[in-house]
């Protein structure tokens, strides 16, 4: 759905009749040899595991996935459509499966396609010549990652878990020859929440999208990193993701005319992933976060250890 839509009177417009992707969007992403026999695999092999995460197929899994990713590129179509001189409204995609773990070569952790790969690739089509992506789920976005490692116009920041699933997202890991300095990789220690993430996003992903100047901005919005989740480690409130929306439009707003699209990535507390959801909407419709008063046995973050990563983060990119 699109939030905050131009039609006055209205705070969200349901978008619902869209294209499915096919497989000539899926070969802007994956290697043509995956794109092509994805569906035959669900409709021949299914049910089947396709990795050992473990991720499965089903006979409607290849039809879903070309839903979500269709849904994707139809919510970068809506931003894209508003006028220069109007603020676009942010978009939220419901979307299932999640798609940021899926690599070149094909499906990984949960992932069948590249949502947010797919989606900014959609952007380059409609003429936006720099994309930002945010992937603030508490696994590293590793396919998203190797699908721009070389494009030096898809700057692609992470914050996610230290050591967790699927084991990358080093800060070296900075891209490769003309993508060079457009990755940037911010692992957080375990036990790091809601000031650790705030203070990434202020002190490196908002100078460096200064410097990138992105004419849109795609979000990989996992809620894997809520305190509740029993996947991880991290300990984001379910204010941490208001307070992170409302940053990252705000950042939209002054940087390219409000143009940013969430896409749902991770999230595996139902409680957790409900009302961090819940609250990423409320920000971006300006309404206030329902979060508040302390949370009993909620630990203190390492802020000595968050600090270190941010530095030296800081000093490989320059921001």
């Amino acid at each position: 759905c699109a939030l905050g839509s131009a039609r006055e009177g209205d705070d969200v417009m349901h978008l619902e009749e869209y294209d499915a992707a096919d497989a000539s969007t899926l070969i802007r992403v994956h290697q043509k040899n995956y794109a092509k026999g994805l569906e035959f695999m669900c409709k021949t092999a299914a049910p089947t595991m396709l990795d050992s995460a473990p991720t499965y197929a089903t006979k409607s899994t290849y039809a879903d996935a070309m839903r979500g990713v269709g849904a994707a590129r139809a919510l970068v179509d809506a931003v894209c459509d508003v006028e220069d001189d109007v603020c676009a409204p942010s978009a939220f995609g419901l979307i299932r499966p999640p798609g940021h773990h899926a690599v070149p070569r094909g499906a990984m952790g949960f992932c069948i396609v590249g949502t947010a790969a797919a989606a900014a690739r959609r952007a380059q089509e409609r003429g936006m010549k720099k994309v930002l992506i945010f992937d603030y789920d508490v696994h590293h976005g590793n396919g998203t990652n190797d699908i721009f490692h070389d494009d030096p116009d898809v700057l692609f920041v992470s914050t996610h878990e230290d050591g967790s699933y699927p084991g990358t997202g080093k800060m070296s890991d900075i891209g490769e020859g003309d993508g060079e300095g457009a990755t940037i990789n911010i692992p957080l220690p375990p036990g790091s929440g809601d000031i650790a993430v705030l203070t990434a996003v202020e002190e490196i992903l908002m100078p460096a999208a200064k410097r990138f100047q992105p004419e849109i901005i795609i979000v990989s919005a996992g809620y894997d990193a809520h305190w509740r989740d029993p996947l991880a480690g991290l300990t984001f409130r379910t204010g941490t993701y208001h307070r992170l929306c409302a940053a990252l439009k705000s950042m939209a707003n002054e940087l390219c005319g409000g143009k940013i699209v969430f896409l749902l990535e991770g999230g595996y507390d139902l409680v957790g992933l409900s009302e961090g959801v819940a609250d990423s909407f409320r920000a971006l419709l300006g309404e206030d976060s329902t979060d508040v008063g302390d949370i009993p046995g909620l630990r203190d973050e390492p802020m000595d250890k968050v600090r270190r990563v941010i530095d030296e983060c800081k000093r490989i990119h320059q921001v």
